[in-house]
């Protein structure tokens, strides 16, 4: 049975005045059309909802249920209309955001505490996948946003945005000899083994570390190999090797491994945020502004 939003709100507003010339009145209407508004919506149920006399209305007990039930069905239409705004001009709806396995322990709470903070009214849900792989998945628009870290071999079709770049720190053994000192010369690491990141896992991370021992006047001796940031750390902690990482790294606690700063000569590793650029998405939109402001 279809009522209209208008039919509604006439019985909602008798329900509650009980009087049909002051319903009226509200209503911005005459009185009978009013009353046989009420009539055609009686007849249309089937059962009486008033009891009329000559000076005011009351509810029959269909009558009281139906004020209440139709309340909730124009309150209901109100929340749709205004949600359905809401989620067009990108402040409510769904996001679906990748990361980099070493964004997760600063990058990831920092993104989305921003996001809330600013979009109360979003969900995020999270993938991890390599740099490469989620830059394919935003193209493809199997996600909304990533969190990747440069460079990225492939940028074409991608909106790319700074979220920040830190320094890499050095993740050596806790008894190591250079534990002890304020911070390390990436010279001073030439005769120590090295945990490698995959380059097929972590390309960018694998680019830095070779580039910069390569300033430094050394090719990194290969100690292991691990496709993960703490696949590497886990090497560090029961191997005597050495490995280069994103300082933000060292809020993950891997027992036996400490971190020390490296001098001036630190590479610098960049962690971006990608959309698509093709997009027509005020979340999106929304979310790549916020990250655009805080860099």
């Amino acid at each position: 049975m279809d009522f209209s939003r208008r039919l509604l709100e006439q019985f909602v507003v008798v329900a509650e005045e009980r009087h049909f010339t002051r319903a009226a009145e509200r209503l911005s209407m005459s009185q009978p059309p009013l009353t046989q508004a009420i009539k055609r919506l009686e007849k249309a149920i089937g059962v009486p909802l008033l009891e009329r006399s000559t000076r005011q209305v009351q509810l029959t007990p269909a009558g009281k249920a139906f004020a209440l039930d139709a309340r909730h069905l124009l309150d209901a239409q109100s929340s749709a209309a205004e949600r359905a705004r809401r989620i067009a001009q990108g402040a409510e709806g769904t996001l679906r955001l990748g990361f980099v396995s070493g964004a997760s322990y600063v990058s990831v709470p920092r993104l989305i505490g921003m996001v809330h903070d600013n979009l109360p009214g979003l969900r995020i849900h999270l993938y991890q996948r390599t740099s490469a792989e989620l830059a394919d998945m935003v193209r493809s628009r199997r996600l909304d946003v990533a969190m990747v870290r440069a460079p990225l071999a492939d940028p074409d079709h991608l909106d790319i945005r700074l979220l920040h770049d830190e320094p890499l720190v050095c993740a050596l053994p806790a008894g190591h000899d250079l534990a002890s000192r304020d911070d390390i010369v990436l010279a001073d690491l030439r005769h120590q083994h090295f945990a490698l990141p995959s380059a097929t896992a972590l390309p960018g991370l694998s680019q830095l570390i070779y580039a910069g021992c390569r300033a430094g006047g050394f090719e990194p001796r290969d100690g292991g190999r691990a496709d993960s940031l703490m696949g590497m750390l886990g090497l560090v902690a029961s191997a005597d090797c050495v490995c280069l990482v994103p300082r933000e790294i060292r809020d993950g606690t891997v027992p036996g491994v400490a971190y020390r700063p490296l001098a001036a000569d630190a590479p610098r590793l960049q962690t971006l945020v990608i959309a698509n650029a093709a997009r027509d998405d005020a979340l999106v939109d929304r979310v790549m502004a916020l990250v655009g402001r805080s860099a």
